[in-house]
Formats: structure tokens, sequence, C-alpha cells
């Protein structure tokens, strides 16, 4: 991936110029590409354990994934979310060089995601599960996973 460089930071770390090329880029895929319209600044991006990850081509984002801490009981939890890739680099594997880093950040920890249902077999290769029953949001539906948390 010689072009390609994976970053990531919690937001107090994000410069004014990256989060807003990070928002927009989410807003892009999203809200405009899958056409969903729903208020995609959550406030959780807001949160002091959010980590930001994204893989940048010659400085500009063109993938991201978020992950965030669940409230208690299950604080040691993480969420996987937001998963991304423009357009125009799919097909590279860079969704699974985002889901890599974000597991070298889950750890030992457990972690769940809602995962767009006609990928469920793709995040099974990472070791997630189905959990739940499929729901409807935005229009699409989603498969709840989850992965367990390893012996340390």
């Amino acid at each position: 991936m010689s072009a390609y460089d994976v970053h990531q930071a919690l937001f107090d770390e994000l410069d004014a110029r990256t989060a807003y090329l990070l928002w927009a880029l989410r807003e892009s895929v999203f809200v405009v590409e899958q056409e969903c319209a729903y208020p995609e600044l959550d406030g959780r991006d807001l949160e002091p354990t959010t980590v930001h990850v994204w893989v940048s081509d010659s400085g500009t984002p063109v993938g991201y994934l978020r992950l965030l801490q669940d409230p208690p009981p299950d604080a040691d939890r993480l969420k996987i979310g937001r998963v991304l890739v423009t357009p125009a680099h799919r097909g590279r594997g860079l969704a699974g060089t985002l889901m890599g880093r974000a597991l070298e950040i889950v750890g030992a920890r457990r972690s769940r995601l809602d995962a767009q249902s006609r990928l469920t077999g793709w995040y099974a290769g990472f070791g997630y599960r189905q959990d739940g029953e499929d729901f409807l949001e935005d229009g699409m539906w989603h498969t709840p996973m989850s992965r367990p948390g390893r012996a340390r």
C-alpha cells in the first residue's frame, strides 16, 4: 500500500481540517451515496474514548471507521461503526486494513458491530458472529454481530 497511510486519533487529537474531511467523507458515503437521510453527526465522535481510524491516499482520507466504548455495564466492550471506503478506492483491501487496525485497538476486549446484512460473511472473516435479529435501519437491513474477547 505504497500511497496509503493508516491513522488513528482521539477527537482532541484531530486537527480541524482532518476532522472536516472525515465528516465529509462519512456524509458522502452514508447520506449521499446510500441515500440515508439521518443525523450523521450523532455526538459520539466527541466522546473522549472514541477512536477514529482512517486510511489516506496522498493525505486525503479515502476510508474510515470509528470505535466507541459501550456504556456500563459493558464498558469493557468496543463498538466498531461507520466502516467505509470511497467508491474510487474499493476493491483494494482498504476495508480489511481498517478492520485490522480496529482489531489491534480492540486487543483482548470484546467488540460488536451492526453490519449491513449483505456483509455478514465478510465480518465473519474477522471472527464476528450474529448475536441478534436482523433489523431495518435507514432503509437497509443490518445484522448485530459480536466478537468475544480473548484471554490475556
